[in-house]
């Protein structure tokens, strides 16, 4: 059995590998960054992970998962956004308290919970924060959505998911009457700072090029 701790390294080491930009493989210092540790803190649990058969590791070099290390990031992370949705549908809890509390409960070891959960919830495809979850099997979806920082101007979007589940951002989102299903129209973009000026419903919003980094539409 795994810690909390082994748990959380895997599933960053997933994310990292399937971000956008990713390529399958992570860095020390990244995956350092990404959990708010050291990097010796990082590269020692990495070794641990080695042992374990979990990740292809070795010094100044690319991180990767196993097939073993990738199913159990990929159940883990199922886990998460089954819970978030529980938290969001059933509990009453808002799309920016859902993460905190998923976080502890991603880490109960029970498959049957698991199965029970998404069956009670209908299988859902999507959590709160427009992620998708994987199925049982394993299976997660290509996303073929990209950021409101890559958008066209004078196009229409549909906002599906955002990457900063933080509380911070989701309620400025909320303050905005931004969330997942909201169409937008791209106004103008600004060459200055990457800002962006939207059309939502009857009213212009205007957005910052790091806000518009963690949004991603169709």
């Amino acid at each position: 059995m795994l810690s909390s701790t082994e748990e959380n390294y895997l599933k960053a080491l997933l994310r990292i590998a399937t971000e956008k930009d990713g390529n399958g493989e992570a860095g020390t210092n990244q995956l350092a960054l990404k959990l708010n540790v050291k990097p010796a803190t990082a590269t020692d649990m990495l070794k641990k992970l080695k042992e374990k058969g979990l990740v292809e590791y070795q010094k100044y070099k690319k991180i990767s998962l196993t097939d073993t290390g990738r199913a159990l990031a990929t159940g883990i992370i199922r886990k998460h956004r089954l819970w978030e949705t529980f938290l969001f549908k059933k509990l009453g809890f808002s799309w920016d308290e859902v993460h905190d509390v998923a976080e502890q409960l991603e880490h109960i070891q029970s498959d049957k919970l698991v199965e029970q959960l998404d069956n009670f919830l209908g299988y859902p495809q999507f959590d709160p924060h427009g992620d998708m979850i994987p199925r049982a099997n394993g299976e997660l979806k290509s996303d073929k959505s990209v950021t409101l920082a890559e958008t066209l101007v004078g196009t229409q979007y549909t906002i599906v998911s955002v990457t900063d589940n933080g509380p911070d951002f989701l309620q400025y989102l909320s303050q905005l009457k931004l969330g997942i299903q909201s169409v937008i129209h791209v106004l103008t973009r600004f060459d200055f700072d990457g800002s962006v000026v939207l059309k939502l419903h009857d009213h212009e919003v205007t957005v910052s090029k790091k806000v518009a980094e963690n949004i991603y539409v169709v």
